[in-house]
């Protein structure tokens, strides 16, 4: 696998398809950015007189202008979120000095929330999915239900990352949200409690005694070392073939997803991302060899996103797995983050991703081999997508078998 080096490492930050994680957000370590600000222009003096204008009306003849009144910082802060989100790219957004701490820390996996991911398509701000056993969850929220409202708030054209500080929240205190569905002609409403989200990224069982299964949840800094593990057991257990689930998995990391991948590739590209700059031009290659060998199918569906959907491309472009399910949700940018001097940051799309066969599914997603509607349950006696994938890896066996 092609590592990356310490100066692309500080510059490509994080999260190859960057969505929402209620509660925090997915980050790589590092940053870095060799722009040479003394080269930078100021705002031409009529824009900035413009502003100077609009407070002074504001604070004069806002009818809550003495009580509301605002600091220079905050007044700044709002500007700065306000041309970010001017620039038309829901995925590039600018985070105050405590929201930036704040997502330092949510990078560790515990935070008060709801354990949603959210995403932005056409302007609307999209579920891409709940994790398992969380509130989201438990409520019955599902990928590409539109969110509408929030307690008595509605979030029609917010930002999304107003959107996920507005779901986010201390452990214990209530929210609804208010959603749109597909199917549905009112809205549906969902009362939450939030807690404090702790999550593991992968888990396994058996199918059969010749098949293990392992589900990604999402790709965090520990998802390599804990895949690794969950495929030594299979192997240890005798395991011949695999069902690979990233069904409802928002992504996350872009060397978890490229190790991952790296364990059923014998070398080769796995993904490659493409940007303006040259230092947002990377191909990354798998190491000769591969950890399990046999027969795997690979289940994805409408909340499979990001860097589940790197796994799942190279896969099937590397012809290593067949995919099974319903059409990912089709997020590959790359974003990278840009630390002001104040403590503040600029997240910035760089670049997307491609697919070793050169497809960027960025708004678009990635079709399965062998589509088969219906929902994720875990459960192999009503889960219609985990029954067509086992009986897939069990065709492959018996195959390999008769040669």
């Amino acid at each position: 696998m092609k590592k990356l080096t310490d100066k692309n490492k500080r510059f490509i930050f994080g999260l190859i398809a960057i969505i929402a994680l209620i509660g925090g957000w997915f980050m790589a370590d590092g940053t870095g950015s060799e722009i040479q600000l003394k080269d930078i222009l100021p705002f031409e003096t009529q824009y900035v007189w413009m502003m100077k204008q609009a407070r002074t009306i504001l604070e004069t003849y806002h009818v809550n202008g003495d009580k509301d009144k605002k600091s220079d910082e905050e007044l700044f802060y709002g500007a700065m979120k306000g041309m970010v989100a001017a620039w038309g790219d829901p995925y590039s957004r600018f985070v105050d000095p405590n929201e930036l701490k704040q997502e330092e820390i949510d990078i560790e996996g515990e935070y008060g929330g709801l354990g949603l991911y959210i995403g932005s398509r056409d302007g609307k701000i999209l579920v891409v999915s709940p994790i398992e056993g969380t509130p989201a969850d438990k409520a019955g929220l599902q990928p590409m239900d539109e969110i509408v409202k929030v307690d008595d708030d509605v979030v029609l054209g917010w930002n999304i990352n107003d959107v996920v500080e507005k779901l986010r929240g201390k452990p214990g205190t209530n929210v609804t949200v208010w959603v749109r569905r597909e199917g549905h002609d009112e809205l549906l409403r969902f009362d939450m409690t939030r807690e404090l989200i702790k999550i593991d990224s992968v888990n396994q069982k058996r199918l059969t005694n010749d098949v293990a299964y392992i589900r990604i949840t999402h790709f965090t800094q520990k998802t390599a070392e804990e895949m690794q593990r969950a495929l030594n057991t299979a192997l240890e257990t005798k395991a011949k073939g695999l069902v690979l689930d990233l069904r409802n998995n928002p992504g996350g990391l872009l060397d978890a997803s490229v190790a991952v991948a790296d364990y059923f590739l014998d070398g080769g590209e796995v993904v490659s991302i493409k940007g303006r700059v040259e230092k947002a031009n990377e191909v990354y290659e798998a190491k000769p060899g591969v950890l399990f060998a046999g027969p795997v199918s690979v289940l994805i569906n409408e909340g499979s996103a990001s860097a589940s959907e790197i796994v799942a491309g190279a896969l099937k472009d590397r012809n290593r797995a067949v995919l099974v399910g319903e059409k990912s949700f089709g997020k590959g940018s790359v974003q990278t983050l840009f630390k002001l001097p104040d403590g503040s940051g600029l997240f910035v799309t760089i670049a997307k991703y491609y697919t070793p066969s050169g497809v960027t599914i960025d708004g678009v997603g990635i079709k399965p081999d062998i589509e088969v509607k219906g929902k994720y349950t875990g459960d192999l006696k009503d889960d219609a997508q985990l029954q067509r994938a086992l009986k897939e890896v069990e065709g492959l066996l018996a195959k390999a078998s008769d040669k």
